[in-house]
């Protein structure tokens, strides 16, 4: 397992590269002009003001002397300025990916687990109304666009009903608790600001539920197929001949085995979300990677477009990495040459 491991970290900055290069090519080919996101029109038509601006950001130098000066700033972990923020990309990004994360890190919470549930109750009542409902909620969750539902989940239970906080992480009549780890409920909880706390769960429902549900139906599709099969196995029904109860059949003999080929989808719906909640972040105006992404797109922002193109490569591998790993502890069996 370790030359497994030392391969793979090895070929992770290669693969990266990679990626850097082709966001590189796309983002010089495609139409537009960036100085357009730099200098208002007044200043476009002054010719020395944009003869300067392009010596600035170095857009007067050709494709391969930009490209040669990315890699190096890139090996030193330098992802550019960013033509909008005119801040250094890596620091937006690092200030806006715990925002993300722990929206990830509760839409995956509660699409998994609500998955697995669903996925284990459909496969013990097969064909039975549980089975028949539980397949419903996730081929809605699954079908149904991220953006409709949250709009629809947003005017139904913040507008009309009133029950959860609208768009944002917090209230803007609350001050935000002292940044530690930079997720405003564990902050909060740190700090025993539990009306904060109160407020930031609140605005965390909404969106993590959403994004969540998509998860939520593939995990319990997955889970209920793996279950089927798993219980058809001869040790399934030598445990239930020594007399164990169907709980401990489930959950300890059927479940432990059908939970293997599912490590692969929650490993990889875990990277997709970081990058891929744009829309859900779009909606509940959460200050994340993905609206960055969506900014950074609309205003030809080439360094923070590579920069969020990596991380979410980056982020890829890693599942990836952790997912090989992750089968060994759930099936000792499983070897990684």
């Amino acid at each position: 397992m370790a030359r497994y491991l030392l391969r793979r970290l090895l070929a992770m900055p290669l693969l990266l590269l990679g990626v850097a290069t082709a966001a590189f090519l796309l983002g010089n080919v495609v139409k537009g002009d960036p100085l357009a996101s730099i200098l208002n029109e007044r200043q476009m038509n002054n010719p020395e003001v944009v003869a300067a601006a392009k010596a600035r950001w170095g857009l007067d130098r050709s494709m391969p002397e930009r490209y040669a000066i990315y890699l190096g700033n890139l090996a030193q972990g330098d992802f550019g300025t960013s033509f909008r923020t005119k801040r250094p990309v890596m620091r937006d990004l690092l200030d806006r990916l715990p925002a993300t994360l722990e929206l990830v890190f509760s839409a995956m919470l509660f699409g998994s687990v609500t998955g697995i549930a669903l996925g284990v109750a459909a496969a013990h009542w097969q064909n039975g109304p549980a089975d028949h409902g539980a397949r419903l909620l996730a081929l809605i969750g699954s079908s149904v666009p991220v953006f409709w539902s949250s709009l629809i989940a947003l005017y139904v239970f913040s507008v009309q009903l009133g029950w959860l906080p609208g768009a944002g992480r917090l209230d803007a009549a609350i001050r935000p608790p002292e940044s530690v780890t930079g997720f405003l409920t564990v902050d909060a909880a740190l700090a025993g600001d539990w009306h904060a706390f109160g407020n930031a769960l609140g605005h965390l429902v909404l969106p993590s539920v959403m994004l969540g549900w998509a998860v939520l139906g593939i995990i319990s599709r997955m889970i209920r197929a793996s279950m089927l099969d798993v219980m058809q196995q001869d040790y399934i029904m030598t445990a239930r001949a020594k007399g164990a109860g169907t709980l401990r059949v489930l959950l300890r003999h059927a479940l432990r085995n059908a939970l293997v080929p599912a490590l692969t989808i929650i490993g990889f719906t875990f990277a997709y979300l970081i990058t891929g909640a744009i829309l859900t972040e779009t909606v509940f105006s959460w200050p994340g990677i993905g609206s960055y992404a969506v900014d950074a797109a609309r205003a030809l922002d080439h360094p923070a477009i590579i920069g969020v193109t990596v991380l979410g490569a980056l982020a890829f591998l890693t599942a990836n990495l952790l997912t090989d790993i992750a089968y060994v502890f759930a099936n000792p069996r499983i070897r990684l040459g």
